[in-house]
């Protein structure tokens, strides 16, 4: 009866009042294991992990023969990433026959399972077996990101993408991994291509337009950055990697009145806490323009950032001495000369200006 009443709870989304319906079921009735898979399942969906494990727990230690409640088990244990208490209860199911349970191919759940622990090896054992028939869009993920775990079978992990792909081109975490491939295989043009098939599927993952940009440079079409960094800012307005990438670019491009734009907006007013990077690229562009009274104000505030960065120490230097800033160009000298004590040229800069201190 009180089963019933908590059916009906369930039906009309009164989990409190079902959970208090189960809750009464004597540890001697014939439904109270099911009330524990029930109330196990309640909790679950409420966040309640502990308290639906402890369900879990006490049901398998009256009937650990049953195979529904292994299935509950491991299927809890897997939706909460402990993949490795996850897989011996797969297992016991797999060797007592049952190769599906509840539409599911237990071991594609294995392979899964142990992929995602870093268990490529034995992952692969079950996830090949499986039929073709059978394997869902997240396994044949996995399938594939465990071939790309290993550089041997690097052509089997992008053949399992591209077939996820063909199957299932909405599956957004294909396309990072596949362009990846591409790379790591110098097949650029493609790489560029599954990258911007990506974000075709998800506008608003920065990683697929930092990713595509960066190739775009590498093929030497700048433009085409120009354009995927453009794009990606109008979905991503303030994302700082992406506004660092652009700015990067834009500076090499030589463009530095849309640098100064681009960083100015995305600044504000208050630009005193940001990634000093903005403050380099900032003071390049100042430089290049002539503008020396805002490129002193962003070399000074870059040099604490980049003591130990030597592309960033020798134009500096240069950069202070020219506008006479003595104190802040000595140190920008000194730090270079211990980063790169083997460039002779400005080790005898250094060496003058120890003379003319009389040092």
């Amino acid at each position: 009866m009180r089963t019933a009443l908590a059916d009906i709870a369930i039906d009309e989304d009164k989990t409190d009042e079902a959970i208090a319906y189960l809750a009464e079921i004597s540890p001697e009735s014939n439904a109270y294991i099911e009330s524990l898979l029930v109330l196990a399942d309640l909790y679950q969906s409420e966040g309640l992990n502990e308290a639906a494990e402890a369900k879990l727990r006490e049901a398998y230690d009256l009937a650990p023969e049953e195979s529904i409640i292994k299935f509950a088990l491991a299927e809890f244990y897997f939706a909460t990433g402990q993949y490795n208490t996850a897989i011996p209860f797969y297992r016991e199911l797999l060797q007592a026959g049952e190769r599906r349970f509840s539409g599911l191919d237990i071991a594609s759940r294995i392979g899964v399972a142990y992929a995602l622990v870093g268990n490529f090896k034995n992952a692969l054992g079950y996830l090949e077996q499986i039929k073709t028939t059978d394997l869902t869009p997240d396994v044949r993920f996995q399938l594939g990101m465990t071939y790309a775990a290993d550089p041997e079978t690097a052509d089997k992990a992008i053949d399992a993408l591209e077939e996820l792909q063909e199957i299932d081109p909405s599956y957004a975490g294909l396309y990072e991994p596949l362009g990846q491939l591409y790379e790591d295989t110098n097949d650029q043009e493609q790489a560029l291509i599954t990258y911007q098939a990506g974000i075709a599927v998800d506008a608003f993952n920065t990683t697929l337009y930092q990713r595509a940009a960066a190739v775009a440079q590498i093929q030497g079409e700048d433009e085409e950055a120009d354009r995927i960094y453009r794009e990606a800012l109008e979905n991503n307005p303030e994302d700082l990697t992406l506004t660092i990438g652009y700015s990067n670019l834009l500076v090499a491009m030589g463009d530095h009145v849309g640098n100064i734009n681009l960083l100015n907006a995305f600044l504000g007013e208050d630009d005193s806490e940001t990634d000093p990077q903005l403050y380099w690229n900032l003071a390049q562009s100042y430089t290049a323009l002539e503008d020396f009274e805002m490129a002193t104000k962003y070399w000074n505030a870059a040099l604490p950032f980049f003591l130990d960065n030597i592309n960033f120490l020798k134009p500096a230097y240069y950069y202070f001495r020219e506008e006479g800033e003595t104190a802040l160009a000595e140190e920008a000298l000194f730090n270079y000369t211990q980063l790169a004590p083997n460039d002779y040229e400005m080790a005898e800069l250094y060496d003058q200006l120890k003379e003319d201190k009389g040092l």
